[in-house]
């Protein structure tokens, strides 16, 4: 299996406080990466140094191979609204995961139109293409957002607590839909508290304190140790 992203000793600090300690790991085509720890443990932080957002302090972030075709999609930590004066339309949401790699003028084409409708369909958001994401319930708006992530086929895909805000049913909507999108070959990395849920599904399991505590296959990681 090839290598995607490959960390090694890296480093963050926000001042003089250390938050993330000399964090290794790889990540592989087609895994799937839960990614857990206490609040305050650097969860958030590593997946923002790993994007870029932030910068280290120290250490490596390799993207493997060419990294000008190596893409990721991020779905952040966003509590779910319920504003039902938002005008923007579901096909106008998934379509902003399209300009980054636009120039201008930025324009929605038929071929984008397309994608958009592809994914919409993957996450089971399809019939949702023309209504204002400000009128749907928490777990139809993360699916549009998951899409929005999904349309410019990532390489990995980022997710940091994507269900925290929903209901049981539609977590598990949300799951199932993470799960088939690594079962047809995007690499995962999901944070989250639900580690039942992730000892299901995910094939690894990295436990973080600042420092790299476990990380290693689901099967083998002690859910006492968390």
């Amino acid at each position: 299996m090839n290598k995607l992203i490959e960390a090694k000793d890296l480093n963050v600090n926000y001042g003089e406080e250390k938050v993330l300690i000399d964090v290794s790991f790889t990540i592989y085509e087609n895994d799937f990466i839960g990614l857990v720890g206490e609040n305050g443990s650097g969860k958030t932080t590593l997946v923002k140094a790993l994007l870029g957002i932030i910068p280290s302090t120290s250490g490596s972030i390799n993207f493997i191979g060419n990294k000008n075709k190596m893409t990721i999609g991020y779905l952040p930590q966003i509590l779910v609204t319920g504003n039902i004066k938002f005008p923007a339309l579901v096909h106008e949401i998934v379509g902003l995961g399209l300009l980054g790699n636009k120039k201008y003028p930025k324009k929605i084409t038929k071929t984008d139109m397309e994608k958009i409708e592809d994914t919409l369909t993957k996450v089971g958001a399809i019939d949702l293409k023309n209504k204002r994401i400000g009128d749907l319930s928490g777990g139809q708006q993360q699916k549009v957002l998951l899409a929005r992530a999904l349309v410019n086929n990532p390489n990995l895909l980022v997710l940091d607590e994507p269900t925290s805000a929903l209901d049981p049913k539609a977590r598990e909507e949300i799951f199932d839909i993470i799960d088939k999108v690594n079962k047809m070959g995007t690499a995962i990395l999901l944070v989250s508290h639900d580690v039942q849920s992730l000892m299901k599904r995910a094939k690894k399991i990295m436990l973080i304190d600042r420092k790299i505590l476990y990380y290693g296959l689901s099967q083998d990681f002690n859910q006492n140790s968390y």
